[in-house]
Order: C-alpha cells, then sequence, then structure tokens
C-alpha cells in the first residue's frame, strides 16, 4: 500500500490550504478518545501554533486523495529547546539547532506499512539543523522504541502543559545516518 502513497511537502505559506486536512486526519487516529480528552481537543491550536512558525515543515502521504498520514514540526525558538533542561552540558551553541518534531500521525489502514518511517524520513531529511527533538507520552513505550529504532535517545522527561500527559524528551542528531 505504501509504494502508491504520494508524498507532499508543505511550508507555512500553505497552513491554510492543509490545515483541514491535518484536523480532519487528527480527528480520525484519534477518535476512540478525543471526546473525553481535554488536551487532544487542543489539537487545532497546536496546527496553529507550529504552522505559525515562518520554518514550518510538514509532509503528508496522499493514496489518490485520501490522505494517509502526516508528520510536521518547526525550528525550536534558541533557548527554549524541549531537550534544554535534560542535557548536561548542553551542546555547543552552534551545534544545537535543533528542529521540534512536534506530529506524526498515520491513519489505520496504513499502519504497519512503514508509511510512518516514509513520512519521518521525507520531513528529516530537508532540515538544516543539527538536533532534532520530539516528545512521546510516557505510556505508549512501543511508540518510544519505534523512535529509538530511527536513532533518537530519550534524555528526559516532561510535561509542558498541565493538562498534558508526561513525554518521554527524545533526539537525534541530523542528519539522519
Amino acid at each position: 500500500m505504501t509504494s502508491s502513497l504520494e508524498l507532499r511537502h508543505y511550508g507555512h505559506d500553505d497552513l491554510a490550504s492543509i490545515r483541514r486536512t491535518l484536523i480532519d486526519v487528527h480527528a480520525d487516529v484519534h477518535a476512540a478518545q478525543l471526546a473525553d480528552d481535554a488536551f487532544l481537543q487542543k489539537f487545532p491550536w497546536f496546527v496553529d501554533h507550529w504552522g505559525g512558525s515562518p520554518g514550518f515543515s510538514c509532509v503528508i502521504a496522499y493514496d489518490g486523495d485520501e490522505p494517509a498520514g502526516f508528520s510536521y514540526g518547526a525550528p525550536g525558538a534558541k533557548g527554549r529547546e524541549w531537550w534544554r533542561n535534560h542535557l548536561d552540558p548542553a551542546p555547543d551553541p552552534e551545534a544545537s539547532r535543533t528542529f521540534h518534531f512536534s506530529e506524526l500521525m498515520v491513519r489505520a489502514p496504513w499502519r504497519k506499512t512503514g508509511t510512518a518511517e516514509r513520512l519521518h524520513r521525507a520531513l528529516m531529511d530537508t532540515r538544516v539543523e543539527a538536533l532534532a527533538t520530539l516528545l512521546v507520552d510516557v505510556t505508549h513505550p512501543r511508540v518510544q522504541a519505534l523512535y529509538e529504532s530511527w536513532g533518537y535517545r530519550k534524555v528526559g522527561e516532561d510535561q509542558p502543559f498541565p493538562d498534558s500527559p508526561v513525554f518521554a524528551v527524545m533526539l537525534v542528531d541530523l542528519p539522519l545516518p
């Protein structure tokens, strides 16, 4: 199924045209728990937050006209990188340019087909930063293990919002091997 997927790249200026797709895929992926989870219901705010960054980058996988999944993120603000409170010593300033890999979602028909890895790789291969960081809910150890298989390492844990889960903070050097 993945060989027929078309990966399309988007940036900050494209947000208005892809926003609904991102929100709809998120709603499909989280349909079972969306009504009862206030944090998941904030996803449109996160789309606007990340998409509002001039460095926003997004890849959407399409199977024909049907979105199969997406990945996106943006460069982290200097001094506010997610790994900042977990590495001592911190990387030197030039080596600490960081891409915050914010979201990766794959709809059920395309799971376990390599789509997630293709979306991740397509997004990361465009990055010029020295590092990429992401957050993974600590109650999802298989997701954390997947990222570890892609080269990420856990450097700490964080709860960035009072209503958010506790996340494993993960980091990888760029470019990916």
